[in-house]
């Protein structure tokens, strides 16, 4: 509170009655706290209160302008700073907010909801890692417990080993301290076991239904496990309390875009950057949401405001890049050099910068440089992420020693007997969105989209807590009864219904990591069909190469590891060819463009669908489509992308090498 003269007791009371007046009839706190200013001038509550007034009446442009004479007159009063952020919320000048919460903050430190503002406000303008550190001090200034101090300090140097156990003993003492459960959600969110997660900030909510934090984390870990139904609701609870949060509109965003609602996001993503003009991040979701739906020139102009805001912005590089009928001009070239020859380039925006200078330079005709680049991207993401290869190959052996024939007829009667899903498996960039779009040019069928929902039921089957854990699965399926296949198939259903935005009887999804799971889809859904995209090893692994993906596709930044994948997923399908023959429809690439005709007829002949002209025509049905080769599957057959990989066989040594008998017989399939 400022230094002020407060002797004068009917003064006292006029603030008092303009106080109370500010809940029940805002438009007489105006004039009571005009009444006090033009008695005392410049008198900081009166000042402070009439701001808050002026708010609560509409009349944003006079509060703003209010409070900031009151943050120049007491530069010092953490409140005065806090309602002048929320003010510039209002009106919708949200990045000036940033300033006056730090001021706020760093004159009064314990200030948890200024904290969670400021970490609102950071999130939106892409500083990911502010963002959690104020997340984190919004966390420890609500801590009141001394016994809970160490930990919260833990929590916010990221200490989290220490920290989740300080948490967990304090909860064994004290199990219902909702500070303490939310505390190690947090700890459990950080090392991404979103599960657990989950559970405690659901307890947490059970025990303080009105802890909005908790909410709010609890909106974005159900984002991150792909419950979209349920991140929805909670964000929408979220809104209706505070409908200018932009952290929560933004997330909300984020959720309509990952269930196919792209009207609703993109008008959302409008709204958000009328308030954050300046927010390269931002504008890169909007460019994204803009792509899927089709509208590829808003999206370029997306990408390249945010170019323009951040020149060094390598992920809104690649998106240009990853628009496959973009060119870039050689001001884009040499832009992107100059970035790179700078030395303080986050890695992620160096690697993306190589990959984009890679597609840069093979549109050029330049294909050492290309090369060069696309190998220098993926040396540089590999180191950043894990991955073993020989995992993905000790599950190859334990699906063919679990899904023997016997086990497989002992559960045919098993599972959920509805025929809605068409699964298209494979590898990324094998032609399996141009069959998507074929069958989604069908009157019977909609297209959805890479759906997580077998994934997400294989880890919660699998039961990994950490890296260093064994996966329970596909064991885990051998103790399962009639009942519980039965309501996995079910809950899979029941789960991608939210995707589905049409009365048609079957729908597609793409995801091509599922080839990993045919056994399980087998058994959950025996009526669903599985399409099998394949393309040639080297065509298909060089294509994986050249492409950055946003997440989930980590085999592909290494040519031997791409090379060992394409030859671990060729082997699982061939056993499910011997153990199921027929339940896998093989559709190769390199067929469909030779005779389009001839492949569409057998595709819809084995998915018991009557032959439509319009599946030769795909390129004219408008859907969104969310793969890399969303652009390439809205123009008649794409026949460029057969034998793209020859201009870069001087470089496939590695990759050839890795593919060992699987490339020597393709399309035919070696004993293994």
């Amino acid at each position: 509170m400022p230094d002020v003269d407060q002797s004068v007791g009917t003064l006292q009371t006029a603030l008092d009655n303009a106080a109370r007046l500010l809940q029940s009839n805002p438009a007489l706190a105006v004039e009571q706290a005009t009444e006090i200013l033009h008695a005392v001038p410049n008198h900081p509550p009166a000042m402070l209160l009439l701001g808050q007034a002026q708010l609560a009446t509409g009349d944003v442009s006079g509060a703003v302008s209010g409070l900031q004479q009151l943050c120049a007159q007491q530069p010092r009063w953490a409140a005065a700073h806090v309602e002048l952020a929320h003010a510039f919320g209002r009106a919708r000048r949200s990045e000036e907010a940033i300033m006056p919460l730090r001021r706020a903050v760093q004159l009064k430190p314990d200030l948890p909801d200024a904290w969670r503002a400021l970490g609102d406000h950071l999130t939106i303008i892409g500083d990911a890692r502010g963002a959690d550190d104020a997340y984190a001090q919004s966390i420890k200034t609500s801590v009141r417990d001394p016994r809970l101090m160490q930990a919260a300090i833990h929590l916010c140097e990221n200490r989290l080993a220490p920290a989740e156990t300080l948490l967990r003993e304090h909860l064994m003492q004290y199990p219902t301290d909702v500070a303490a459960i939310r505390m190690l959600a947090e700890v459990a969110a950080r090392l991404k076991r979103y599960g657990d997660a989950e559970s405690l900030l659901e307890r947490c909510l059970e025990l303080a239904p009105s802890f909005s934090a908790a909410r709010q984390n609890l909106a974005l870990v159900l984002h991150r496990l792909y419950k979209p139904e349920a991140a929805l609701r909670v964000v929408d609870q979220l809104l209706a309390a505070e409908p200018r949060s932009p952290n929560s509109r933004n997330l909300k965003a984020a959720i309509l875009s990952r269930i196919g609602e792209y009207g609703d996001s993109i008008l959302l993503y409008r709204e958000i950057l009328d308030e954050y003009p300046r927010q390269p991040g931002v504008w890169l979701s909007y460019g994204h949401a803009l792509k899927t739906k089709g509208d590829e020139p808003e999206s370029i102009q997306a990408y390249r405001r945010c170019i323009e805001l951040r020149p060094a912005f390598g992920e809104a590089w690649w998106s240009l890049a990853n628009l496959k009928t973009f060119r870039f001009t050689d001001g884009d070239v040499r832009t992107m050099l100059a970035q790179l020859s700078g030395g303080d380039l986050k890695p992620e925006d160096r690697f993306h910068l190589h990959f984009s200078l890679g597609k840069a330079l093979e549109d050029a005709g330049q294909y050492q440089g290309s090369f060069e680049h696309y190998a220098e991207g993926n040396r540089l993401r590999r180191s950043g992420i894990h991955y073993d290869a020989d995992e993905n190959a000790s599950h190859v052996l334990r699906s063919k020693t679990l899904f023997t024939g016997e086990f497989l007829l002992a559960r045919k009667d098993y599972g959920c007997r509805v025929a809605d899903p068409i699964f298209i498996v494979g590898l990324p960039r094998s032609g399996s969105t141009l069959l998507e779009q074929i069958l989604a040019s069908h009157s019977q069928v909609e297209g959805t989209m890479e759906l997580p929902d077998i994934i997400s039921i294989v880890r919660e089957l699998g039961g990994r807590k950490r890296r260093e854990d064994e996966s329970r699965y596909p064991e885990i399926l051998a103790s399962l009864s009639e009942a519980d296949i039965r309501a996995l198939g079910e809950r899979y259903l029941r789960q991608t219904r939210i995707q589905r935005k049409t009365d048609k009887p079957y729908f597609i999804d793409k995801m091509p990591n599922n080839f990993a799971h045919v056994g399980l889809i087998h058994l959950i859904l025996p009526n669903a069909k599985i399409i099998d995209a394949r393309r040639h090893p080297l065509g298909c692994c060089f294509s994986g190469f050249k492409q950055h993906f946003a997440r989930g596709q980590k085999f592909t930044y290494s040519l031997e590891e791409i090379g060992r994948y394409y030859r671990d997923y060729v082997e699982l399908m061939a056993y499910f060819d011997k153990v199921l023959p027929g339940r896998v429809c093989r559709v190769f690439y390199e067929d469909v463009v030779a005779d389009l005709e001839r492949e569409v007829r057998r595709v819809l002949e084995y998915c018991g669908l009557p032959f439509e002209e319009r599946c030769l025509e795909f390129h004219r049905t408008e859907r969104a489509v969310r793969t890399a080769s969303s652009q390439q599957v809205r123009t008649p057959i794409y026949r460029e992308g057969v034998d793209q990989w020859r201009k870069y066989d001087a470089w496939l040594g590695p990759l050839k090498s890795a593919l060992g008998p699987v490339l020597d017989a393709y399309p035919a399939i070696p004993a293994f």
